[in-house]
């Protein structure tokens, strides 16, 4: 190298950042680096936090190379690396690496990033300070680990130091095979290739034939070679090394590691991380074509490769989609090998699920052997589901598509699926075939079509073939039981459902540990002046409509009963209880946000509704129609101006916050403040908790000191109070919360089932438990080591109440479970007949009386729809018309009794159509629906919760959507509304 060149030696930083990015551990170096102002070193440790030590490095090499250059610059930094042990990169930077020693240590450091499943169950403390003894590891590093170990166990010390020592010196290896002989650690030094020749190690790093020679391979370790260039080097020949590793189940989820695609990349030094599986994993990566199962994934996975239809009742985290796609690609394989066409669907109960088995799972493993495809709701295919099907070998899609096809394939009114076109069906969330569900539907077709088979076989006739099925679940719960009797009855009817011969688990204790659980719970609020103004307003509102509650304000039970009331009210046409019950809704939320979470976020939630019903009611200037405003209405506006001063001067009053909170942050501080990466889940009862409470994590400075980074995830579906989440925002929380740039995740119930949420080590339930299976679901996302499982008390929650029950109906669900499972096959079988029999009655007894029901309303013109607010006439069903799912009136009678206000919140829907407005009451500004733009004509689309329907004379008293309403609505006729516009334009023109 030459001296003193700037030039040179600038050039040569340049062309050796991709390894020294490896290399160099920036934290570290800052101390011993002079070269630089102090502010700028703060600049590149936020880099480093914020963004990791790889965008430091090259800010920190950006700083040590720019000009103008001190004398000696390149010697000082040479000395910064080796005063902070990073001597390896010392030798690099200054070329004193051999090409074959390079190619060598990549081996090498490849060989421990395979190995580091077996390798962390080292005693770290041991081999810890052999290292730091034989200069492997400096003080920085020795105290690094030793920290690790102690906040998060032996494990996690093991994962720091094996990072460490390939950052160490040259001959790192053999000292490091050395370390683990002397430490006893005998079976992991004979894993890593150690012999007594091991001195001689250093001088056949060049030949890979030395290195790969294994003559026992490690327990749980697939190692393949594919030999594409024998005559090569190793620099060429390691490049075409194809790893298959079964990894540790506590290294995040149990079902990661399972299988790793390690063609590395070159100059790779980074130590693989099993932190859970990306949401949006590159489709197009390499093939990882080898799925290795650990032996209870296999035990479990083996009577339905033997093609039984088996449940498959593993924990979250476990691998139970890993095992789906072994079992998928086995039932391909063997089709194929019979010659035969294998089909497989997976059927899944979320939109989001269907993009994350494709990426995560099916498509990796299958792409370049198989056909794969999903098809949602979001999905934008020009070509049919049957297409694709017909198309495809494996298809992932939500379960509701599948069964329109197959409602289709039965009525004739369109090319449609059937059953008989499937080989495998792989139902997700499996617990979820119940009666009403829409697997239970489908499944029901299948016991329909299995029974008819038993009957045609004893005719001697052509059978129906049927796929198999794989039901999965992490818990199938024990519904209404309150007895061990009821439990199993639940259970078994769930097998039943699903035709499944057995239900298959398997006990992890040898796997993983559950997470440390503790129960928060808090002291009652000695004064709340906030609550007290609020329940003020709520009684003054009892006394106004003449109502008498009989449970408490704020409470779960009020909510039921005043939701009731305005139930009742609407189908009586009473205004005056209505309005009033809508209110007195508002004013609960609002109690139950001041409990939960800030005074502040109460009243700013009731304040914005009071202040978009005040808008409601007063129309621009410019439109001159009048909105009618009733004596009560009047009277709860009034209400409110009269109350709102003191109600904002009490929401910034910090002494009267809820106890809740402070349990909370506290909590928070403590977890993410013992953890280096921290990462947590925050779940919460209501969407509007979930968006304040990240607020407040947002303003809170002491978070943002320890690194919190908070986002919300919140459900899609349709909500007057807050605006859903699309599956477009939930994947992009989802992604920035697996690559750490969001390490603090606050989520309703939508995020405790099914959804690939990263491992975390924080799971607080913030005043908010479901029943088993979501306890279950939620205690689940806790699958890193030394896991926290935190439950914090709020008022009128209940929450140690429901964790007792729902621990009792866990351990009553175990047993039932393992009660069946000691049942014998003939007595198995007869239970499964009996339910089946009996589900098969019951689902003609229903359709019976939806057949009657139909019957009854079929004719379009029996129905009347009325405001719901002023009960003022609007349509018939006769003006009712049907596009896609919307129901739209284009009559010019109708298009007088409606204002339309732009919606910013409303959201494009698809190519075809999107709404841009909605529209509401002229006489009393109810809102009604949407505007619709469907092919350039302006379609009002009606939503039935606004209005009181009646059928012939009868008020229907529950008519939420239009799925409620039984009523077969004449087809949008496009072209002869289009023509009728047309010629009204060409009129306008004239």
């Amino acid at each position: 190298m030459m001296a003193s060149d700037p030039d040179y030696e600038v050039g040569l930083i340049e062309q050796l950042m991709p390894r020294l990015r490896d290399l160099i551990e920036v934290e570290r170096v800052l101390d011993h680096v002079h070269l630089i102002e102090s502010d700028e070193k703060e600049r590149i440790r936020q880099k480093a936090k914020n963004e990791g030590n790889s965008a430091a490095v090259d800010l920190l090499m950006k700083a040590i190379t720019k000009e103008p250059h001190s004398p000696g610059w390149f010697r000082a930094f040479v000395d910064a690396l080796e005063n902070s042990g990073l001597n390896y990169a010392a030798e690099f930077i200054q070329e004193k690496t051999k090409p074959q020693d390079e190619a060598g240590n990549d081996y090498c450091v490849k060989l421990i990033q395979i190995l580091s499943p077996s390798l962390v169950e080292m005693k770290t403390d041991d081999v810890c300070m052999h290292c730091f003894s034989s200069g492997l590891l400096s003080q920085d590093d020795k105290e690094q680990i030793e920290a690790t170990i102690r906040n998060q166990g032996l494990r996690g010390g093991a994962r720091d130091l094996l990072k460490a020592i390939v950052r160490s010196q040259p001959n790192w290896y053999c000292t490091f095979l050395n370390v683990l002989r002397q430490t006893g650690h005998h079976n992991l030094y004979e894993l890593t290739g150690g012999s007594p020749d091991c001195d001689k190690l250093g001088d056949k790093l060049g030949s890979m034939d030395n290195l790969c020679s294994f003559k026992d391979e490690p327990a749980g370790c697939d190692v393949s070679m594919e030999d594409s260039q024998t005559a090569a080097g190793a620099d060429d020949s390691i490049e075409f090394m194809e790893f298959s590793v079964a990894g540790d189940p506590q290294d995040g989820d149990l079902c990661q590691g399972a299988s790793v695609d390690s063609r590395p990349q070159p100059n790779s030094m980074e130590l693989s991380q099993t932190d859970g599986t990306d949401l949006q994993a590159a489709p197009r990566g390499p093939e990882r074509a080898h799925i290795v199962l650990r032996d209870y994934q296999m035990d479990v996975a083996k009577p339905a490769l033997e093609g039984k239809n088996i449940i498959i009742c593993l924990p979250t985290g476990s691998g139970k989609t890993r095992v789906a796609v072994y079992i998928t690609k086995t039932h391909l394989d063997s089709k194929r090998a019979e010659g035969q066409a294998g089909k497989v669907v997976v059927l899944v109960n979320k939109v989001p699920l269907v993009e994350q088995h494709y990426s995560a799972e099916f498509l990796p493993f299958l792409k370049h052997t198989y056909k794969v495809e999903r098809v949602s709701g979001d999905s934008q295919q020009k070509i049919s589901f049957t297409q694709i099907v017909k198309r495809n070998d494996v298809i992932i899609c939500t379960a509701q598509i599948l069964e329109n096809y197959l409602e289709r394939s039965i009525s004739g009114e369109d090319e449609g699926v059937n059953l008989s076109d499937l080989t495998l069906m792989v139902i997700d969330e499996c617990h979820h075939t119940q009666k009403g569900g829409v697997y239970n539907h489908i499944m029901m077709r299948y016991l329909k079509q299995k029974h008819k088979n038993l009957r045609l076989k004893k005719e001697q006739k052509q059978l129906v073939p049927l796929p198999q099925v794989l039901g999965l679940t992490a818990s199938p719960g024990v519904g209404e039981a309150t007895r061990m009797k009821q439990a199993e009855e639940h259970i078994l009817r769930i097998c039943a459902n699903l035709d499944a011969s057995r239900i298959m688990t398997s006990s992890l204790a040898n796997y993983r540990k559950d997470p440390r659980t503790k129960l928060v719970t808090i002291e009652d609020r000695k004064q709340d002046p906030f609550g007290d103004v609020i329940k003020k307003i709520m009684n003054a509102i009892h006394n106004h409509a003449e109502l008498s509650p009989n449970c408490e304000l704020g409470s779960q039970n009020y909510e039921q009963w005043v939701v009731q009331k305005e139930r009742t009210a609407t189908t009586e046409e009473d205004h005056k209880v209505r309005v009033c019950a809508e209110h007195l809704r508002r004013y609960n939320e609002g109690l139950n946000l001041s409990n939960t979470i800030r005074m502040r976020d109460s009243f700013t939630f009731l304040n914005k509704n009071h202040e978009e019903d005040l808008k409601k009611k007063s129309p621009p200037e410019e439109e001159e129609h009048v909105i009618q405003m009733t004596e009560t209405e009047r009277f709860l506006f009034w209400l409110f101006d009269e109350n709102k001063q003191e109600l904002q001067r009490l929401s910034d009053m910090p002494e009267y916050e809820n106890d809740s909170l402070t349990k909370l942050r506290i909590n928070i501080l403590q977890e993410f403040s013992r953890r280096d990466k921290a990462r947590g889940i925050i779940f919460t009862k209501t969407r509007l908790s979930a968006i304040a409470l990240t607020q407040w994590t947002q303003e809170n400075p002491k978070f943002a000191d320890i690194g919190v980074k908070a986002s919300y995830v919140i459900g899609g579906g349709d909500q007057s109070v807050v605006k859903p989440m699309t599956a477009a925002e939930q994947k992009d929380v989802l992604k920035k919360f697996g690559s750490g740039n969001v390490n603090l995740l606050i989520a309703t119930s939508v995020a405790e089932e099914g959804l690939d949420i990263p491992a975390c080590n924080i799971v607080i339930q913030y005043g908010h438990l479901t029943n088993e299976i979501g306890m279950i679901q939620a205690r689940g996302r806790g699958r890193a080591e030394d896991s926290s499982f935190i439950l914090i008390e709020v008022k009128n929650a209940w929450v140690a109440e429901k964790e007792c029950v729902n621990d009792y109906r866990i351990d009553m669900m175990n047993k039932a479970i393992d009660k069946i499972r000691t049942l014998s096959q003939a007595d198995y079988d007869r239970k499964m007949e009996e339910l089946q029999y009996q589900s098969i009655m019951e689902e003609r007894v229903r359709m019976s009386k939806k057949k009657k029901k139909d019957i009854k309303d079929a004719d379009p013109s029996d129905v009347k729809f009325t405001c719901r607010s002023c009960s003022k006439p609007v349509c018939t069903g006769e003006d009712i018309q049907v596009i896609d799912v919307h129901r739209v009136n284009v009559t010019p009678e109708f298009s007088e009794l409606y204002n339309l206000k732009e919606n910013t919140s409303l959201r494009e829907r698809c190519l075809d159509y999107e709404t841009n407005g909605f529209i509401s009451c002229k006489q009393c500004g109810q809102r009604w629906g949407s505007m619709m733009y469907f092919k350039g004509i302006n379609c009002p689309s009606l939503h039935v919760k606004y209005f009181i329907v009646t059928v012939s004379g009868k008020k229907i008293s529950k008519c939420d959507k239009w799925k409620d309403l039984s009523v077969k609505f004449s087809p949008f006729d496009y072209a002869e509304h289009a023509r009728r516009v047309v010629d009204i334009s060409d009129d306008d023109d004239i």
